[in-house]
């Protein structure tokens, strides 16, 4: 295992989280990237526990995505099942399974700051803090998609599923966004991946 971990996570991260698998007894499948979500946490049927991680991840959200799931794994069995899925408990045991790696040997020294400001209140999803999902975003392999808040307002774009949008006004942190084909309007995160197209 500590083999097939070792391309996906930090250097100095591979050890200690070969570790927590291994206490946890975790069985972690690396799966082809899914745009639902990075990665999934389940109890099987046999009581074991499942870890599934999108194996496209670079490797710094990799290593948070993975943290995250386990932290749902040991706030189950610290806390029970009929805690919330990202309550208080799981933001707890989140923070300190995550605090080991946050240092200089495992991320860089840009990124540090916003993970500590991040894991002070940690939300559901990386994602959805800005300026901590951008600045990992820049380890990425490159893409000739764009992000929402780079093009411009009334642009056409499509998004994975082959859906057409048309950009629309800011509200608050999210961009009002109209479907073309059925006029509903949805809201995206300024830093959403999307490919433009030419207005038509």
């Amino acid at each position: 295992m500590i083999d097939i971990l070792a391309p996906y996570i930090p250097e100095h991260a591979v050890a200690p989280v070969f570790e927590l698998i291994k206490i946890h007894q975790v069985r972690l499948k690396i799966v082809n990237e899914r745009t639902t979500r990075h990665g999934d946490y389940r109890r099987n049927a046999d009581g074991s526990h499942g870890i599934t991680v999108n194996g496209s991840l670079n490797k710094y959200k990799f290593l948070i995505t993975l943290i995250h799931e386990i932290a749902h794994l040991a706030a189950y069995k610290k806390f029970g099942h009929s805690i919330k899925p990202h309550g208080d408990e799981w933001k707890l045991t989140f923070q300190q399974l995550m605090l080991p790696y946050i240092r200089p040997e495992v991320f860089p020294m840009q990124i540090l700051p916003l993970l500590a400001r991040h894991f002070k209140n940690p939300s559901a999803s990386s994602d959805t803090d800005t300026t901590l999902s951008l600045a990992l975003k820049q380890f990425d392999k490159p893409t000739d998609n764009n992000f929402i808040f780079e093009i411009p307002y009334g642009a056409l774009f499509r998004i994975s599923n082959g859906r057409i949008f048309q950009k629309g006004a800011q509200r608050v942190k999210r961009f009002e966004c109209t479907e073309v084909a059925t006029k509903k309007v949805y809201l995206f995160n300024p830093n959403a991946e999307v490919e433009l197209l030419p207005n038509r």
